[in-house]
């Protein structure tokens, strides 16, 4: 069951108002609310745009951007670590009933996403330590991390606490077979992803 959509009002928020002053001083940055903080990421470069490409055409293939499930890019996610947190991943493959599960400040209930992915920018460190807090406590069901500043892909499943119980490093040359549990088998590969990420020689 989703949590009820009643929207309070922001300034009564602190964080959600001020995220919310910075989205519009600062347009085409990321502004999240993770851990009582407010994360400020700066716009993708070319390569991650490419990368985020690469991977979603799996997705698409395998039919899950239809029926059941949405692919979709940079839609909010409400978090339970804090009265006001919530995050935009890069990707994520969601409940075709997404629009129902809206809780406010364009956040949407976990329990209508199957997975997150995010592809690595400058913050790397967010996505490979923060988030995975974030996501395993909202209940996440796979993370995907695509690590351009280590070259590695990671698969995180089992969401338990505060933690995922199965978390996977695949190295370039891998191929990875996602969960079925995600509603259709999605066959990533690992080289073609990370080169996809990483700018182009002149």
């Amino acid at each position: 069951m989703s949590a009820a959509g009643v929207e309070r009002p922001h300034e009564d928020r602190p964080l959600i108002a001020e995220a919310n002053l910075i989205m519009e001083s600062l347009p085409g940055r990321r502004v999240e609310i993770i851990g009582g903080q407010i994360l400020v990421t700066p716009s993708p470069d070319v390569a991650h745009a490419r990368a985020l490409k690469k991977v979603t055409r799996p997705f698409e293939s395998a039919g899950l951007d239809e029926g059941e499930t949405e692919v979709l890019q940079g839609i909010g996610i409400w978090l339970p670590g804090g009265p006001d947190d919530y995050a935009i991943p890069d990707f994520c493959l969601v409940e075709a009933d997404i629009d129902k599960h809206l809780i406010e400040n364009n956040a949407y209930d976990p329990v209508a996403f199957r997975l997150i992915l995010e592809v690595t920018s400058s913050n790397w460190r967010t996505d490979l330590r923060a988030k995975v807090t974030a996501y395993a406590e909202a209940k996440v069901p796979v993370y995907v991390i695509v690590d351009r500043e280590h070259q590695r892909l990671h698969v995180l499943t089992d969401p338990a606490g505060d933690t995922y119980a199965t978390h996977r490093v695949h190295a370039p040359g891998e191929i990875v077979i996602l969960p079925r549990s995600i509603g259709a088998e999605v066959t990533l590969d690992v080289n073609e992803i990370l080169k996809a990420g990483q700018p182009k020689a002149n």
